[in-house]
């Protein structure tokens, strides 16, 4: 296996197999890796000797822990904003062909998965989840919002758990990935290389899949979805801290956390973040994706947020000076901007998967 390839597709027996392959940098997408994936899974699409795709992150660590945010900032800050935006184009393209894909897409997801790490798992028709899976959304930390189709997803999952994931970016573990279906399957880590090895040898897909599995422990978000449903309900972030500050005076620990959370985000990623997720639920995977580009387009003219991945990854001092830095300082009119159509470039999704 090849180390300086960052995305090794290959056909292996039955399988197209896709290996990301960057465990220094936690499997980090870049658009090199965006576009091995679609041009393999566009010829693995018509080629009946390939009947399943099988998708693993090499390391231990991480399946992909998510796009290289780190250039897109350069890029960004650098004022290549355009080279920016075709990441960000041909990566929600790859999340839509995923989603259409008309084979078994199986992610052996065993490590960290988030922001670009879902969007190549969670869309495929099977994601099982290792005894290191660790799932998060957590772009609101960094001045950005869930994309890759959260927009989607996550207003679909049970209750306002997703609400509470967009807006905490709160981790998630196998069991709670299993119950609230972010994850079909769970299996231990040392059954992972058998399960790839039936995968490839061509065994009905479900069939391997419920030989392994296991029953992960619960996990604390199902022990919490009163209080999350009940707080993430509300209409706006201010109402939803209301809930949560309510809650933590009654004596909810998990509320108080969960309060103090969200205040350290960006207050106009948050503002985001839930105007998604209130239009997400009503929008089909195409729309979502489209209103994601929108959004993605503005944010990239932005400074929260380049200010962010400063302060998080660059700098490293975990002190990012929010505009505004405050929840007041986002009007409804500031969100829906992000949200408009754009003048020209639309995201197209009309071609991809069906050529």
């Amino acid at each position: 296996m090849s180390q300086d390839v960052e995305a090794i597709c290959e056909r292996s027996g039955a399988a197209g197999l896709i290996v990301l392959n960057r465990p220094a940098a936690l499997n980090a997408l870049t658009l090199g890796m965006v576009r091995a994936m679609r041009e393999a899974l566009d010829a693995w699409a018509a080629d009946p000797a390939v009947t399943r795709i099988v998708v693993t992150g090499a390391g231990e660590k991480a399946f992909c822990a998510g796009g290289d945010i780190r250039r897109l900032y350069e890029a960004g800050r650098a004022g290549r904003r355009e080279e920016a935006l075709t990441f960000w184009r041909e990566e929600y393209e790859l999340n839509a062909l995923i989603r259409r894909y008309p084979k078994p897409y199986v992610a052996l997801v065993d490590g960290i998965v988030m922001g670009g790490g879902v969007g190549v798992s969670l869309h495929g028709s099977h994601r099982v989840a290792g005894e290191r899976y660790l799932f998060a959304m957590p772009e609101v930390g960094i001045g950005f919002f869930p994309d890759v189709g959260a927009t989607h997803a996550l207003p679909r999952l049970p209750g306002r758990t997703g609400v509470y994931l967009a807006l905490t970016g709160e981790r998630v573990r196998a069991g709670d990935a299993l119950a609230l279906g972010l994850a079909t399957h769970a299996a231990p880590s040392a059954a992972m290389p058998a399960l790839r090895e039936a995968l490839i040898a061509g065994e009905p897909v479900d069939a391997v899949l419920a030989r392994h599995a296991a029953a992960p422990e619960p996990g604390p978000v199902a022990g919490e979805r009163a209080i999350i449903d009940r707080c993430f309900a509300a209409d706006t972030v201010p109402a939803i801290l209301a809930r949560l500050d309510e809650a933590a005076a009654g004596g909810s620990d998990f509320a108080g956390k969960t309060a103090a959370t969200i205040r350290a985000k960006s207050p106009t990623s948050l503002a985001i973040a839930l105007e998604q997720m209130r239009l997400g639920a009503g929008l089909d995977f195409e729309e979502a994706m489209r209103t994601e580009f929108r959004v993605v387009s503005r944010i990239a003219e932005g400074v929260d947020f380049y200010e962010g991945v400063r302060a998080v990854i660059v700098d490293k001092d975990g002190a990012p000076r929010w505009r505004p830095d405050t929840l007041d300082g986002v009007s409804r009119a500031d969100v829906e901007a992000y949200f408009a159509p754009l003048p020209g470039a639309e995201l197209d999704l009309s071609a991809v998967g069906r050529s």
